[in-house]
C-alpha cells in the first residue's frame, strides 16, 4: 500500500490524471489525500469533483475555501466572483450528489501520523483542540442550518482565538485558520489579508514558524499558498506549487520515503496568485 498527498487541483484536471499515471497509482490497495482547493479557478473543476468522488475510500480529502466558495455560491448566499469556474458545476445533472458528498468532507484527516489541512491553525491550538474546533464546523455542515453558517462564513474577524467565541463568530474563526490562514502576528493573531511569500511581509510570521505555536510537535502537510510552493519547516509541509498559476501539481508519498513527483501545468497562469 502507498499514501500520496496531492496539492490543491483546483480543477486542473488534466494535470491530476498526468499525476495519477506517474506515481502509478492503484485505487485497489493506495491512498491519495487532497490538500482541498479541489475547485475553482482552473478549467475542469466538474470533472475534478467527479474523479475524486469516483475513487471512494482510497480518496481522501478535506474541505478547502474555494469548495465552501462553491457551496455557498450553490445555496445562493454568495455571489459567484468574477474569476470564478463553477458554472459546470452547478450546471451538471449530477450537482446534488457532488455538492452533498463535499458537505461530508472533513476540515482535518489524519492518520500514519500526519495530520493533513488546507491552511494552517492558530497558534493557541494543540492537535486535539483544533480537532475539536473542526469538528464543530464540520457538523454544522452536515446539519440543518448548514445555509445559515454559509451565509455568515465571510469575514476577517474574530481575528484571535478565545475559549468564549459563542455562535457564527467562533465558526467563522475555525473556518478561516483551517481553510484561509498564512501569516499570524507575533501577538497570535491570524492575519488573512497577506497572501504573498513570508520574504514579502515583514512583521508577520507563517503560522508554521510562530515560536508560540501548540502543534508544533504535529507532523502538518497542507496548501493554499502557492507563492510559498513546496516547503518543509517546523514539522509542515506545503504542496501547494501553484499548478493553477503555470506552476506543478506535486504529490508526497507519506509511507515512509517522502519522495515528490510533480507535473508540469499544461495551461495557465490564469491569474496572479497573490490576486486569488
Amino acid at each position: 500500500m502507498a499514501v500520496y498527498a496531492i496539492g490543491d487541483v483546483q480543477g486542473c484536471h488534466d494535470e491530476l490524471q498526468r499525476l495519477i499515471e506517474l506515481i502509478r497509482f492503484d485505487p485497489s490497495q493506495d491512498q491519495i489525500w487532497f490538500t482541498g482547493d479541489l475547485v475553482n479557478r482552473g478549467p475542469k473543476s466538474l470533472e475534478t469533483l467527479r474523479t475524486i468522488r469516483s475513487l471512494g475510500h482510497s480518496a481522501r480529502s478535506v474541505l478547502g475555501n474555494h469548495d465552501l466558495h462553491l457551496l455557498a455560491v450553490a445555496e445562493g448566499v454568495a455571489k459567484p466572483k468574477r474569476q470564478d469556474t463553477l458554472n459546470d458545476i452547478l450546471m451538471a445533472v449530477d450537482r446534488e450528489d457532488l455538492l452533498a458528498w463535499l458537505r461530508t468532507l472533513p476540515l482535518i484527516h489524519h492518520d500514519f501520523g500526519f495530520y493533513l489541512i488546507h491552511a494552517g491553525l492558530p497558534p493557541q491550538w494543540t492537535i486535539d483542540e483544533a480537532l475539536k474546533r473542526a469538528g464543530e464546523v464540520e457538523t454544522t455542515l452536515r446539519g440543518n442550518h448548514y445555509r445559515s453558517f454559509l451565509q455568515q462564513m465571510y469575514g476577517n474577524t474574530p481575528d484571535l482565538w478565545q475559549d468564549q467565541l459563542e455562535g457564527f463568530e467562533r465558526l467563522r474563526f475555525i473556518t478561516n485558520c483551517l481553510t484561509r490562514l498564512r501569516f499570524c502576528t507575533p501577538s497570535g493573531r491570524i492575519c488573512l489579508s497577506e497572501k504573498g511569500a513570508p520574504e514579502k511581509t515583514p512583521g508577520l510570521i507563517p503560522w508554521f514558524s510562530h515560536p508560540e505555536r501548540k502543534s508544533r510537535n504535529t507532523s502538518v502537510i497542507f496548501g493554499h499558498w502557492s507563492t510559498l510552493g513546496f516547503h518543509q519547516a517546523h514539522n509542515a509541509t506545503c504542496l501547494d506549487t501553484g499548478c493553477l498559476w503555470g506552476g506543478t501539481l506535486t504529490a508526497m508519498r507519506l509511507d515512509g520515503t517522502s519522495t515528490c513527483f510533480s507535473v508540469h501545468s499544461g495551461a495557465g497562469p490564469y491569474q496572479n496568485p497573490e490576486q486569488a
